[in-house]
C-alpha cells in the first residue's frame, strides 16, 4: 500500500512511546503525537500553508525537532536546515527552496530569522510543550492554504539538497510515498518491532537520520529517544539511561564510541543493544569486527543516500555480514551499470544503479543534471562497485573520488581499508594530490590510535605488502583529526586544497 507520514502514525498504540527526550520530560505516546500532527496541519492551513507548500526549519536537535519534521511533514513539505549556517548560507537555501514560512524555536538565536524577514517569509516560533516533542507554532498571518489537510501519497514530503561538495547544491524532493517506502524498507531489514527504541545521535537536517532512525522507529511503532546530538562524552551515559535497543551512526562516530568502549564496559554490559547500525559512508572492516566484539552484538551497515530516501542494500540482521560490503539490496532494485548503459553481470564493476518506490523523480529544475542522472529508468547513483558470488554489493569509490593516477585508477576505499588494517592505525583517508606530470597521486590522512606510534615509512611498507605500487600512498600525512563535514562524513574531495599538500 501506498503510504504517508499520517498513516504510518497510525499504526502506533495510542498509550506507547512514540517520542523521548533524554531528560525528565514526559515521553510523547503515539495518541499525543498524532493530535499534535492533527493540531499542526490545522494551524498550517489557517496560515496559507497546505499540502506542496514548503516549511524551512532551523531547529537543534531533539524532540522538537523529531516531532516537527512528522507534524509539518503530515500536511506541508518539510525543509530541514543546518542550524549552524550562516545567514549568506540560509539566504540560498530559502531564497533556492522558495520556503512558504520559516519555523525556528522561541527565543533561539539564528541568522536565518533575519534573512526571512529580509525575503519577507514569514517566521513561526516553536513553543515547546510540557511533554517531549510536543510543541505549539506562533506568528504568521491567516491565510487559505491552496491545498488543505493531510498529505496525499504523491505529495512532495521532504526537500534536502544535495551536498554540493563538487557543484552547486541541487534540490531533491522526496514524496510521502518515497519516504514511508524507506522507512519500511529499514524496518523489514533491522526486524524493528514496538518494543524496540532507537537512540539517535544523528542530525536530523540528513536524511540518514530523519528516515533510518526518525520515521523508521515510528513506523514500527517503535519509539526514538532524540538527544541533543553527537557527544562521545555522553553516549555512554544515554545508553546506560535510556536503555535504547539499538542506534544508527556514521563511521567517524563508531569510532569515537569504540575508543571511549573499553572504559565504559560496564554500562555496555548493563545496557544489551540489539544491533548496531552504520550507514552514509564506508566503515572499514577491523571497525565492525570490532564494534561486534566489544558490544556482542551485530553490527549492520547499509548503503543510502539522499535521492533513494536513503536506504539502498544494507547486510543482514540475521544471517551472514561481510566485513567491507555494504550488503544485499534492500528496498529498491540495484544493478551494476557499463558505460555504454547496459546492466553488467555479476563480478563485473561498473556504476550502481537503482530504481524503486523510495526513489526520487529527479531533481528539481535541474534537467542537465537528470539527463545524467538516469537512463532507461535507472537512477545512476555515482557510485562504483561489483556484486560477488553472493549477491553481497562491495563499493569501489565514488566515480568523483576515483583517484587517476597517470592513467591507473585508484580506488580511495581499497586503500582506506588496508591502511585500517595496520594496528596503530584509528582512522585512514585516501584522497587525490594534484601532480604535475600524473595529474593525481596518492595521498592518505591518518589518525592514530591513543598511544600508538608510527611512521611514515612503516605505513607505506605495510601497504606495499597488500597493494600494488601504483596505489600504495605517496604521502602520508598524521592529523589529531580528519577534517568533516555537517554530518559527520570524512571529506575525500578537496582535502589535498585544505590541507596545503601538492605532489
Amino acid at each position: 500500500m501506498t503510504e504517508t507520514i499520517s498513516r504510518l502514525l497510525a499504526g502506533g498504540a495510542a498509550e506507547a512511546a512514540a517520542i523521548r527526550g533524554t531528560n525528565d520530560r514526559p515521553t510523547l505516546t503515539y495518541g499525543a503525537l498524532r493530535e499534535l500532527c492533527q493540531r499542526t496541519v490545522g494551524t498550517l492551513n489557517r496560515l496559507g500553508i497546505g499540502r506542496g507548500d514548503r516549511v524551512a526549519i532551523v531547529l537543534p536537535n531533539g524532540p522538537e525537532m523529531a516531532a516537527a519534521f512528522l507534524a509539518i511533514g503530515c500536511g506541508a513539505t518539510t525543509a530541514p536546515l543546518n542550524p549552524a549556517y550562516r545567514a549568506e548560507e540560509f539566504t540560498f537555501y530559502l531564497t533556492d527552496l522558495r520556503a512558504k514560512a520559516l519555523v525556528v524555536l522561541h527565543g533561539m538565536a539564528t541568522d536565518a530569522r533575519e534573512v526571512a524577514a529580509r525575503l519577507s517569509i514569514p517566521v513561526l516560533d516553536l513553543v515547546p510543550g510540557e511533554k517531549a516533542g510536543e510543541f505549539t507554532l506562533e506568528g504568521g498571518e491567516a491565510g487559505n492554504a491552496a491545498k488543505p489537510g493531510m498529505a496525499w501519497p504523491e505529495d512532495e514530503a521532504l526537500v534536502l539538497h544535495t551536498s554540493g561538495t563538487t557543484a552547486r547544491p541541487k534540490i531533491v524532493p522526496l514524496t510521502q510515498a518515497n519516504i514511508c517506502a524507506s522507512a519500511r524498507h529499514i524496518g523489514r531489514t533491522l526486524e524493528l518491532a514496538p518494543d524496540d527504541s532507537c537512540l539517535n545521535i544523528m542530525p536530523l537536517f540528513h536524511i540518514h537520520g530523519l528516515i533510518a532512525a526518525v520515521l523508521s522507529s515510528v513506523a514500527a511503532g517503535g519509539a526514538v529517544v532524540c538527544t541533543p546530538g553527537f557527544d562521545a562524552l555522553r553516549f555512554f551515559r544515554w545508553l546506560d539511561e535510556e536503555r535504547p535497543t539499538w542506534f544508527t551512526a556514521v563511521p567517524t562516530m563508531h569510532q569515537a564510541i569504540l575508543g571511549r568502549a573499553e572504559r565504559n564496559a560496564e554500562i555496555i554490559a548493563r545496557a544489551r543493544l540489539r544491533f548496531l547500525r552504520s550507514s552514509s559512508a564506508s566503515l572499514p572492516g577491523p571497525v565492525m569486527q570490532d564494534l561486534e566484539r566489544v558490544f556482542s552484538a551485530p553490527l549492520v551497515e547499509s548503503y543510502g543516500m539522499t535521492e533513494a530516501s536513503h536506504q539502498m542494500c544494507s547486510n543482514p540482521l540475521a544471517g551472514p555480514r561481510k566485513p567491507g560490503s555494504v550488503g544485499l539490496p534492500a528496498g529498491p532494485e540495484v544493478a551494476i551499470m557499463g558505460d555504454d548503459g547496459t546492466i553488467l553481470p555479476q563480478g563485473e564493476i561498473g556504476e550502481i544503479v537503482i530504481r524503486g518506490p523510495n526513489v526520487t523523480a529527479g531533481y528539481e529544475a535541474n534537467p542537465e543534471a537528470n539527463a545524467k542522472s538516469f537512463t532507461h529508468g535507472w537512477f545512476r547513483t555515482g557510485d562504483q562497485g561489483a556484486f560477488d558470488e553472493d549477491g553481497f554489493l562491495t563499493l569501489t569509490g565514488r566515480l568523483k573520488e576515483l583517484i587517476n593516477r597517470g592513467g591507473e585508477k585508484v580506488s580511495p576505499l581499497e586503500v582506506d581499508g588496508v591502511l585500517s588494517g595496520h594496528p596503530a592505525v584509528a582512522q585512514a583517508l585516501t584522497f587525490a594530490i594534484p601532480h604535475a606530470k600524473l595529474g593525481e597521486e596518492v595521498g592518505a590522512a591518518v589518525v592514530l590510535r591513543e598511544g600508538m606510534d608510527c611512521t611514515e615509512r612503516e605505513l607505506r611498507e605495510f601497504a606495499a605488502q597488500h597493494l600494488a605500487d601504483f596505489k600504495v600512498p605517496r604521502k602520508i600525512v598524521f592529523l589529531p583529526e580528519i577534517p568533516k563535514g555537517a554530518t559527520g562524513k570524512l571529506m575525500r574531495i578537496g582535502l589535498a586544497e585544505k590541507l596545503g599538500l601538492t605532489a
